[in-house]
């Protein structure tokens, strides 16, 4: 569906100032919508999986773990696909307002795709450089986006989603380095092409959203703060928007609509997208692509045989 099309439908939770401010900026924060027990549901769930990652010593399918992780101070980079592990992470991504939000900006047809959660650890938790989604995983038209759930109170030193205004109207930049490998990231001579002075950073209250279209360019600051600042993402598109590469964070459910119905017809952007690696033999993580960290042998066949897995109970279920 066209912004035209999506904006003609009554809404069922956005203002109509809000949906189309999203169309016109490419990201939209909404402040203090998602109910105070259900955060609280999502962080003991997430405590829960803190818990179970002090046991790891080395990131792998599961947990993307930063540098100085230890079993007495866990320093988690990311959750990865957490809707894989727990229902309850599947149950908000799939039950709560959150596919009634994407339906105001998407169209009333809504599909899920994937999922992680970033913790952005307190005292120095990393950065995310300046990227943009789509190239990760690129679809037939530029309906996707990401939604994140603020799980804690998220002020300017936590390291808070930063985006650039109307930058999904732009151009896509190629992620690849100049050696031809994939790091994920604007390189510094294109980022001389974006205005970052007008960068704006996204704060809130716990049950805040953060929402940002697949062509927008976001990053975020290191957490130089004494608080954690947990980012609940899920990424959701149009019914009628199509995978054409492997997803970097496959999921059984992906592809699963969560509102409406699925599309009979696929809606074609006529605007190029750049096409990624082969992620469909596993994937290690953004922050470790635009670190450019190497992962041993054993990890990355962790990360296949979990592939391999998902894919598989894909394949059993279709059959």
């Amino acid at each position: 569906m066209t912004p035209e099309q999506v904006l003609a439908i009554p809404p069922r939770v956005l203002a109509q100032e809000q949906r189309e401010f999203y169309f016109d900026n490419g990201y939209l924060l909404v402040e203090s919508i998602i109910p105070t027990e259900v955060v609280e549901e999502m962080r003991a769930v997430t405590a829960e999986w803190v818990e179970r990652s002090r046991s790891i010593t080395k990131s792998d399918a599961v947990f993307d773990l930063e540098p100085g992780h230890v079993p007495d101070n866990p320093r988690l980079r990311r959750l990865s696909s957490p809707v894989e592990h727990d229902d309850r992470y599947w149950k908000y991504a799939s039950e709560s307002i959150v596919p009634d939000i994407i339906a105001d900006l998407v169209g009333s047809d809504v599909k899920f795709h994937h999922s992680k959660l970033n913790f952005k650890w307190a005292e120095g938790g990393e950065e995310v450089k300046w990227h943009q989604d789509i190239q990760y995983w690129p679809h037939t038209n530029y309906s996707p986006l990401t939604i994140g759930t603020y799980l804690h109170d998220v002020g300017p030193d936590q390291g808070p989603l930063g985006v650039i205004p109307g930058s999904h109207k732009g151009e896509l930049f190629d992620e690849y380095n100049e050696k031809g490998q994939w790091v994920g990231c604007l390189s510094d001579r294109d980022l001389g092409k974006v205005p970052l002075d007008t960068a704006e950073y996204l704060m809130g209250p716990a049950g805040s959203v953060t929402i940002h279209n697949c062509r927008t360019i976001h990053g975020s600051r290191p957490n130089l703060s004494d608080f954690g600042r947990p980012l609940l993402l899920n990424v959701y598109s149009a019914a009628d928007a199509f995978t054409y590469t492997a997803n970097p964070l496959p999921s059984r459910y992906e592809g699963t609509v969560v509102c409406g119905r699925p599309a009979r017809y696929a809606h074609h952007d006529p605007r190029p997208c750049q096409v990624p690696p082969d992620w469909s033999g596993g994937y290690t993580s953004l922050f470790a692509l635009q670190q450019e960290e190497e992962w041993d042998e054993t990890q990355l066949a962790a990360v296949a045989a979990q592939t391999r897995g998902i894919r598989g109970a894909d394949q059993s279920a279709a059959s």
